[in-house]
């Protein structure tokens, strides 16, 4: 049966992250806060749990998970060929909702879907979610909603969606933003705007002045 946690209450937070971390350890997925909207993780490095993520969403591998962390350090281990543009932009927007879409090490053993040798990578601005990156490492995570269905602000539609498939769920009141975390491409000469979000292409200007844009 699926167990929820108050993070809003100091007592509940702490057993609900030690609860969530546990239960990503085994394989299990859980629902957590972010600063745009609440996701569903597992463990990025474990193929079966990110098949569950995946399903769990109704979601086929050719829409591969992001991956969220918990500190830019985590980076070094993660990608490769990260150009100094890619940290002015690290350095100016995380923690926050900016995805970079990378490079990864080609030496990790992990199965995130369909993804080209890349990874789309983010920290984001929850303390809630910092923390439990922080004590389990790397985490697969996508919008906590069916496919289809608006991603949700707040634990209770989470729920609603996703029910049994989900064991420990997070909750921390509503998120801050509905909008989503805006992705940049950076394993290209100039980065590119892949989809513009809650970080503007005039903010992303400041860093990257010859920012490109999908179009």
């Amino acid at each position: 049966m699926a167990r929820r946690y108050d993070c809003t209450d100091a007592t509940d937070r702490k057993t609900g992250l030690r609860e969530a971390a546990s239960a990503v350890r085994r394989g299990e997925l859980v629902v957590l806060p972010t600063d745009t909207v609440y996701g569903i993780g597992a463990d990025a490095f474990s193929p079966d749990a990110v098949g569950d993520l995946l399903e769990a969403k109704g979601r086929g591998r050719g829409v591969p998970s992001p991956v969220l962390i918990g500190s830019p350090n985590t980076l070094h281990g993660l990608v490769t060929d990260f150009s100094e543009m890619a940290w002015e932009l690290v350095d100016a927007f995380w923690p926050g909702a900016l995805t970079l879409v990378a490079k990864h090490q080609p030496s990790l053993t992990w199965d995130l879907g369909e993804t080209g040798g890349t990874v789309a990578v983010r920290m984001p601005l929850h303390p809630v979610a910092i923390e439990l990156l922080n004590e389990f490492g790397p985490m697969a995570v996508s919008s906590a909603n069916l496919t289809g269905h608006p991603a949700p602000q707040g634990c209770d539609a989470a729920q609603e969606m996703l029910g049994e498939s989900v064991s420990v769920y997070l909750d921390a009141g509503p998120t801050p933003d509905s909008v989503p975390s805006s992705i940049v491409d950076v394993t290209r000469r100039v980065p590119r705007l892949l989809r513009a979000g809650a970080v503007t292409e005039e903010e992303l200007r400041k860093v990257v002045p010859d920012l490109e844009v999908a179009s």
